[in-house]
């Protein structure tokens, strides 16, 4: 069961984990070892996560833990599973929060480990924020796109907890999608997406040419911009 139109997703009171020592562990190497992780937290060592080479102008650090990533624009979804793609080969844990659209072909193409990738489906919307914020801290990166506003209060919980326990949260948006009530620690813009492939209305669409660009605070504050193959023809992210 959904909500209503305009009711916004809730996060319980108590999500704050201010003030714990962090705990260095080893990654959990399965699921269920992932999940119980969920309920206790689990932060990280690194302090950054790879991604593909693709990705290194846009990402000269990596992904950094504890930030949240906003992804824009067409071709959003395709750029989400290339940041996440070189982590999950390397060991980390993704999570896939309530996201139809994004299919697993399309991941694995991209080069993202579905075994260490968790896809979870929400009947009832209003669980959205619980299941996220418990799966902060278990897993390594957590990606969403609310069908539902979320509360102002709701999304600094969310980035608070993201920050302690060393998760990524990337959060797609777009024009179909409801705006966050506040900014990411860096936005990924894609704009001018074009498909080549079709010469004179004939052929197949062989890959998707896109301008990125990265902003955001702090030491994301300076601009950067990268044309990227979204997919190229071998369904992966690559420069062209």
């Amino acid at each position: 069961m959904g909500l209503p139109d305009g009711h916004a997703s809730t996060l319980p009171d108590d999500l704050s984990t201010e003030g714990q020592a962090p705990v260095q562990r080893p990654r959990p190497r399965s699921l269920a070892e992932a999940a119980r992780r969920a309920r206790t937290g689990a932060p990280a060592g690194e302090r950054t996560l790879p991604v593909s080479s693709a990705l290194t102008d846009l990402l000269p650090d990596g992904l950094r833990r504890g930030s949240s990533v906003g992804l824009a624009g067409p071709g959003a979804r395709s750029l989400a599973l290339a940041l996440i793609a070189e982590a999950t080969a390397t060991g980390s844990w993704a999570a896939v929060v309530d996201e139809p659209d994004l299919g697993l072909a399309a991941a694995a193409e991209a080069g993202v480990a579905l075994a260490r990738l968790a896809v979870v489906g929400l009947p009832d919307q209003r669980q959205w924020g619980a299941v996220v914020a418990a799966l902060i801290g278990g897993l390594d990166l957590i990606l969403v796109a609310p069908r539902r506003s979320v509360r102002a209060a709701d999304a600094r919980r969310l980035a608070a907890r993201a920050r302690e326990r060393g998760s990524v949260l990337i959060r797609i948006g777009g024009a179909a999608r409801p705006a966050w009530p506040d900014s990411p620690d860096l936005e990924l813009t894609l704009a001018d997406a074009i498909w080549e492939g079709p010469e004179d209305g004939y052929g197949r669409l062989r890959c998707r040419r896109a301008e990125v660009v990265a902003t955001g605070r702090g030491r994301n504050a300076r601009e950067r911009r990268a044309v990227l193959l979204l997919p190229d023809v071998r369904g992966v992210p690559s420069l062209p």
